[in-house]
């Protein structure tokens, strides 16, 4: 079963958050997984030097992996956002694994509504001892950035190799890839200029979209 499973998806969709991905329902939401993960300290890439020394660092599992076919646009901004957006994706993968929906990392990306959400997913997956494991790709960029410190940046993801990981048991759900296993996202940023970061206000996403099946 892909990590973000039906009996995840219990949390109603409020305001313009939706929080989805590879299910039964074309608009999904769940949440993802307390124990501290053994594995590589991956550095966050930051925005601006200044920023560097103060980010959470994302600590990840081996049986995580991450494939992010966003290449660099050359445009100053532009590739912070793309930067960051990594950064934010791997931090909610870390609380889910920390099992922690207040983990330091995530909300260090995340404000406001998105950071509300984003902490209710994360504890769904801690009510029922789920973590994740498998391998993520994130594919078909396009970000924009406006001259009043905005940004919008939409992308895929396929979860046909993610999958739910039952903590207690370390039991892992597998099922056939589907259209559902290909997920869209559209992000709203703002440039945080004290920390030299964009953090995500919105997030909205579905799952089965068409834009993003191969």
């Amino acid at each position: 079963m892909n990590r973000r499973t039906a009996f995840l998806m219990t949390l109603a969709v409020t305001t313009a958050l939706t929080l989805t991905a590879c299910g039964s329902e074309d608009t999904d939401e769940s949440a993802k997984g307390s124990d501290k993960p053994t594995g590589f300290t991956e550095p966050a890439p930051a925005s601006s030097a200044t920023a560097l020394d103060v980010r959470p660092a994302i600590e990840l599992p081996a049986d995580l992996s991450y494939t992010f076919d966003w290449p660099k646009t050359g445009d100053k901004e532009k590739d912070a956002v793309l930067a960051d957006s990594e950064q934010s994706i791997k931090a909610v993968d870390q609380a889910i694994v920390n099992q922690n929906a207040l983990d330091k990392a995530y909300l260090y990306y995340y404000e406001g509504e998105a950071a509300a959400e984003t902490q209710k997913f994360v504890q769904n997956y801690v009510d029922h001892r789920a973590g994740i494991t498998g391998s993520y790709r994130f594919y078909a960029p396009e970000v924009s950035v406006d001259k009043d410190g905005t940004a919008s940046f939409s992308y895929c993801e396929d979860q046909g190799k993610a999958y739910v990981k039952y903590l207690e048991t370390d039991k892992i759900e597998e099922t056939e890839v589907t259209a559902k296993s290909y997920v869209s996202y559209h992000t709203s940023l703002r440039r945080d200029e004290g920390k030299g970061v964009w953090v995500i206000q919105e997030i909205v996403s579905q799952s089965g979209s068409e834009k993003c099946r191969p």
